[in-house]
């Protein structure tokens, strides 16, 4: 039997669609083992980097005591792991991260881990024009404010399993090319908030990932 040295998951959520880097870099690695082999050269270099055990814990990208806080509280390049440490491989500026194809400005069904499940609010944002994907994420490189919303959305699936999520349907913004849509989930009964990165390119696609 295959023992893996897997540090217990103490946490809730990640993005699903579009993915996460730290979701989609478990996808791409995951292997009939149980063991994580990187395809994706993104994803291999995260891995030899910060090990395996984020991925395990994909949906722990969090701050304990973020309470919502964004500018001013995550340092820029370290948006991508929420300035949480054991994450910090999946800040890497690189532009060959996996990548959810989509089509700018239409209805998108999204989906968001709900491994342990809180009231919250999710805010989505996305890149400006001018920002490049081998310049490591800044709060500069965002748009001020959130193309979209939820609160408290329906969830399908288990809890604590990778069906379980929260699910809305919500416009994707009107952009052409290589973007990052950055999450942030700020629970309503703590202070604890999740914050990640979606790879995406906006070139007509429907949620295709490759």
């Amino acid at each position: 039997m295959l023992l893996l040295n897997v540090t217990p998951a103490v946490a809730h959520g990640a993005m699903m669609k579009p993915g996460s880097r730290t979701y989609l870099c478990y996808i791409d690695g995951h292997s009939s083992t149980g063991q994580i082999i990187p395809q994706n050269p993104a994803c291999g270099a995260a891995v030899s980097q910060g090990g395996t055990n984020p991925l395990y814990n994909w949906f722990s990208v969090l701050r304990s005591d973020g309470a919502g806080r964004t500018v001013g509280f995550i340092p820029d390049g370290q948006l991508c792991s929420g300035g949480n440490s054991t994450f910090s491989a999946y800040n890497l500026a690189r532009n060959d991260w996996p990548v959810t194809h989509l089509t700018a400005g239409s209805n998108f069904n999204w989906w968001y881990s709900n491994w342990a499940a809180h009231p919250g609010t999710f805010r989505m944002y996305v890149t400006k024009d001018s920002w490049s994907p081998t310049r490591a994420l800044a709060w500069s490189d965002l748009e001020s404010s959130p193309f979209l919303s939820v609160t408290n959305p329906p969830q399908s699936g288990s809890v604590g399993s990778e069906s379980g999520h929260y699910y809305w349907s919500g416009n994707l913004p009107s952009k052409s090319g290589r973007h990052i849509i950055y999450s942030v989930w700020a629970r309503s009964d703590s202070q604890e908030t999740f914050y990640g990165c979606s790879d995406v390119v906006f070139d007509g696609g429907n949620g295709q990932v490759s």
